[in-house]
């Protein structure tokens, strides 16, 4: 800093103010422990600036320039596309679009609109960053691996992929903005959105519909299509039968001709003692003892 006035025929003391909190300058409020902050007035004071000019006009007489050649450079309409984008109010409600349209697509038959509106705030949002030069194409690289591990993920389930390729869109998201921290609030608010719509959905889901009917099994094992994981036979309650085994307290009986694994109430019984069957869950068959 000191230098840089020197090269210019400033007082560098000022200069050094502006980035030595040490020095003392109280008549510029800028007392030790401050940094220096020049209104324009104190810069001109100073000699920090030549002088103070209102407009442009003002200016050009003031640098005694005569017929000066201006050029204005207008906004194209990409810049203007850009600019809505990239406001700090439209990036979270753009990033909460294209979460709901994907969801949504996700329980639906087909490719249509909700899936379209997805992908169209999904490329809004990297053009528009990608114009305003807030992202570069690592972000849009990023971007792009992340949507190809995740169709892997769909055809080839290994839980890897999916992970990868989730960080790599939220690392894409970040790098696409101005300040991480915002970055950061849009996307969290973006995926809580997704959430409660998520939960939503899947209360109300037909998995016979939308992309999730290939990669969600939507079969039962219902008694109706013959399925029967065990048969509770009730009628076994109060049949008398003999024990063939030691019941410790498991073991095997035999009613009326029958086999069957039984085991008893908790307490031992003998092989050869007579039982009588008192309970039956599902497999299980409880007996007990009849006492002589």
């Amino acid at each position: 800093m000191r230098a840089s006035a020197e090269a210019n025929g400033r007082d560098p003391i000022y200069a050094e103010a502006m980035a030595d909190s040490s020095i003392d300058l109280p008549e510029y409020g800028a007392p030790e422990g401050e940094f220096l902050t020049l209104s324009a007035e104190e810069a001109v004071e100073v000699g920090y600036a030549e002088g103070i000019a209102e407009d442009r006009r003002a200016l050009f007489d003031q640098l005694d320039i005569n017929n000066p050649k201006v050029t204005e450079a207008e906004l194209t309409i990409s810049e203007h596309i850009a600019r809505f984008i990239t406001n700090p109010v439209v990036i979270p409600i753009l990033l909460s679009i294209a979460s709901i349209g994907l969801i949504v697509e996700l329980y639906s038959p087909g490719f249509g609109i909700p899936g379209i509106l997805g992908l169209v705030s999904l490329i809004l949002f990297f053009y528009g960053h990608l114009v305003a030069g807030l992202a570069g194409y690592e972000s849009v690289i990023l971007l792009l691996v992340g949507l190809i591990c995740i169709i892997l993920e769909i055809f080839v389930p290994s839980g890897i992929l999916g992970i990868i390729g989730g960080g790599a869109i939220l690392g894409a998201l970040l790098v696409s903005g101005a300040d991480m921290g915002h970055m950061a609030f849009s996307i969290g608010v973006a995926l809580l959105v997704s959430i409660v719509l998520a939960i939503v959905l899947f209360r109300k889901l037909d998995f016979n519909k939308g992309i999730l009917r290939h990669i969600v099994l939507s079969d039962s094992t219902k008694s109706e299509l013959g399925y029967v994981s065990n048969e509770n036979r009730m009628d076994l309650i109060g049949l008398r039968g003999r024990a063939l085994t030691f019941l410790r307290p498991s073991g095997s009986a035999v009613f009326n001709g029958e086999r069957l694994d039984v085991v008893s109430e908790g307490s031992f019984i003998s092989r050869d003692a007579e039982v009588e069957i008192v309970k039956v869950e599902g497999s299980r068959v409880v007996v007990r003892e009849i006492q002589s």
